[in-house]
């Protein structure tokens, strides 16, 4: 098979795909590596299509601005050790929100954002895990613990219970 119709096939699948899809599965599925799903899968990306790499896998989004999944999006301004990293994503997610990215403000490269689109302790708990098995540091380790995070949720009611419970846990920069 060659690359065009690779990229095609891993297009459809994703379009095709209401959850996240592993590199690896991907790979599985068509049989190559995934260094050339990944390499792929930035070839995609360079052509226009909006796919997000979450910590599950990849997601094929319509349009970043679509917030038809949330009734309201915030943004939460946080800073807490590594210790307090999976209490901070347990908060969020169990009021039902989803923790669409993480941002932090870097001396050198400016605005540095990544997709998190973590919405259960699952997907949470896989975060953590690869935090710990890869030995690789959240955004937040670059700037002392500051960070932002959009959150997705059902209404601002929500979002103003999450803001007031990770201020009571001393984890939101006032």
């Amino acid at each position: 098979m060659n690359a065009s119709k690779r990229r095609e096939l891993i297009l459809s699948y994703l379009k095709s795909s209401s959850t996240p899809t592993s590199a690896s599965s991907l790979a599985s599925l068509l049989k190559v590596s995934r260094q050339i799903i990944v390499s792929d899968v930035a070839l995609l990306r360079a052509g226009g299509m909006n796919i997000s790499a979450t910590p599950r896998g990849y997601i094929l989004s319509e349009n970043d601005s679509d917030k038809s999944a949330h009734g309201f999006e915030g943004i939460l301004a946080c800073k807490h050790t590594a210790a307090q990293l999976q209490e901070e994503l347990y908060t969020i997610v169990d009021f039902g929100a989803e923790i669409i990215d993480v941002t932090i403000e870097h001396s050198l490269y400016g605005q540095l954002s990544g997709k998190l689109n973590i919405n259960s302790r699952y997907d949470a708990d896989l975060f953590l895990e690869k935090i710990r098995n890869n030995a690789d540091l959240p955004l937040s380790s670059l700037t002392e613990g500051i960070h932002l995070h959009k959150i997705g949720c059902k209404d601002k009611k929500t979002f103003e219970l999450i803001k007031e419970s990770l201020d009571s846990k001393r984890m939101l920069i006032k």
